[in-house]
């Protein structure tokens, strides 16, 4: 009796954890994603997702690339004939010969590379709102043994000449009190939703390489800024001066495939070591090959990019018809980042609209949002629907 007893307190307990688990989860997570956690964890195909485009699922083409992998046996651990294939894909999309490591992660993409241009005492550069400061949970600086993210302020989340300048003189070279300059890392495209121009790339580059820093490219929307700039991936990394590129797929149309491309091999030496010793290569490792071959397959992973930034643009113009509604700049890839009536955020989520409070990220001297305004981030995908958006701006306009 007092081991039913005892099991009954038990299963009582975990009902009442249970149940308000996503109002949990709203107090664990960066007070952006407020509000979001019962949609992330429901899927429910009625909601109207402008959250993220990681909300999304996998383009048919990639999931029935997965499934022909899976018959019969092939070689672990990146051995298999589909990774082989993958890695000769990029390097002719890049027009180089260059060292290519699938990853499930951007996370791990971006840790791992940077840890491959940063020693422990190195100072890695990057925008001060990049996603490797705030959304990788010290992942960088724990795979680099210690490095230290400096970041750097600049309008719309793009990284300044200036700005660069003034961070590298205050890293000088040689102190041993301090981290030494070693990285650069960019966003394209930025948290902002914005692209930096090739001529801005370049510029960075060579400043960077003038400080004998290297050049880390977090592409986790890669294919978003090339469809925006509408230029060769050749021109938007290496031409330009990056070293090494973290190039996401999962974001517009893979399952879970990321691939770290170094456009200089040497400093891929010890790469397969660090992959293996994070606990980032697949033994399974032919799913990701068979993901990024159908990817880029005819130029699908362009074809997503392509429907993602016209639904943005698409939003914006429709958007920009809302009486009290302003968008501080215009969407260059799949982002809207608009200032509304914070009045209208209640009815948005009530008919099921999913997005985030940006609060103010990105908005330039002059363009402070007012008490009663709130500025969401709204993010488009390759899924996205010209009735979905049709929905939420009548809902919008209406409240």
């Amino acid at each position: 009796m007092r081991h039913k007893r005892e099991l009954l307190i038990v299963a009582k307990s975990w009902a009442e954890t249970r149940t308000p688990l996503s109002n949990r989860l709203n107090g664990l997570l960066w007070p952006r994603y407020a509000g979001i956690a019962p949609f992330l964890m429901t899927g429910d195909k009625s909601l109207m997702n402008f959250a993220s485009d990681n909300a999304t699922g996998a383009s048919p083409k990639v999931l029935k690339a997965i499934t022909e992998a899976n018959e019969g046996a092939a070689l672990p651990y990146g051995s298999d004939p589909w990774s082989a294939r993958a890695t000769a894909a990029l390097a002719a999309i890049f027009e180089r010969d260059c060292e290519v490591f699938l990853v499930a992660s951007g996370t791990a993409a971006n840790a791992l590379a940077l840890a491959s241009i940063s020693p422990p005492w190195g100072a890695i550069f990057c925008h001060a709102d990049a996603h490797v400061a705030d959304d990788e949970c010290g992942a960088p600086e724990f795979y680099s043994g210690g490095a230290k993210l400096v970041g750097i302020q600049g309008t719309r989340g793009k990284i300044p000449m200036q700005g660069l300048a003034a961070a590298l003189k205050a890293y000088p070279r040689g102190l041993v009190k301090q981290v030494q300059p070693s990285a650069l890392s960019l966003t394209q495209a930025t948290e902002a939703g914005t692209v930096y121009s090739l001529d801005e790339i370049r510029d960075l580059c060579e400043g960077a390489h003038a400080a004998g820093v290297r050049v880390h490219m977090d592409g986790a929307r890669f294919a978003n800024a090339l469809v925006a700039l509408g230029c060769s991936p050749a021109e938007m990394t290496w031409k330009a001066g990056v070293d090494v590129l973290s190039f996401g797929a999962t974001k517009n149309g893979t399952l879970f495939c990321e691939a770290v491309v170094f456009f200089d091999r040497a400093l891929a030496a010890d790469f397969a070591f660090r992959r293996k010793r994070a606990g980032h290569t697949l033994s399974k490792g032919r799913y990701l090959g068979a993901q990024m071959l159908a990817y880029l397959d005819g130029g699908h992973w362009l074809d997503l990019a392509t429907h993602a930034n016209a639904m943005a643009k698409r939003l914006a113009d429709r958007l920009g018809h809302v009486p009290g509604v302003r968008l501080p700049w215009a969407p260059q890839i799949n982002e809207v980042f608009p200032v509304i009536p914070r009045r209208a955020e209640a009815p948005l989520r009530a008919a099921g609209a999913r997005f985030y409070d940006w609060g103010g990220r990105g908005l330039a001297p002059g363009e402070d949002l007012a008490a009663d305004e709130m500025q969401l981030r709204l993010v488009t995908s390759f899924m996205t629907t010209q009735a979905e958006i049709d929905d939420l701006v009548r809902i919008l306009a209406a409240a």
